[in-house]
């Protein structure tokens, strides 16, 4: 994982043990593909963090805080060690999809872009997972407004 430690765009942070690796945007792809080939085959989870109540929250030096956060964590099975990667995503910004280096990431993407509105560049079908295709907004967004409509999910009997 050293390679990945060294990498432009990378800053490497511990928190309780576990090796946390804040990555800017433009190193995203590459440092996951990296620690793929680094033997962190497995895809844990992918999610995101809004932040919207707190823009300056304790970062790393170099790390710039963005109102939005996606948070991956990884799995080595072979070196039976974790790492998590946080990458800061502005309001309205995109981050590469992580589909082709993991494929297990597909439903995870689409629930991040379904409840935050966050866009994967190069996802395979970034289509609304949990609420109606015709659903306006993002209900886990901190400005989303609560309770003006019952949730209906999608296959749920009426």
């Amino acid at each position: 994982m050293t390679a990945v430690h060294e990498m432009a765009g990378v800053v490497a942070h511990e928190s309780n043990g576990q090796q946390v690796l804040f990555v800017e945007k433009s190193a995203y792809l590459p440092s996951i593909t990296a620690l793929y080939e680094a033997g962190f085959t497995m895809c844990v989870d992918l999610t995101a963090v809004d932040y919207l109540s707190h823009p300056a929250r304790a970062l790393p030096s170099g790390v710039v805080a963005q109102r939005f956060e996606i948070v991956v964590n990884l799995l080595s099975l072979a070196g039976r060690e974790r790492v998590r990667v946080r990458v800061q995503v502005g309001d309205g910004e995109s981050v590469t999809s992580l589909f082709d280096v993991h494929p297990s990431t597909e439903a995870m993407e689409r629930e991040v872009f379904d409840m935050f509105g966050i866009r994967f560049d190069g996802h395979p079908d970034l289509t609304r997972i949990l609420m109606p295709e015709d659903w306006d907004g993002h209900p886990l967004r901190k400005d989303y407004s609560q309770g003006r409509i019952p949730v209906q999910f999608k296959g749920a009997a009426s």
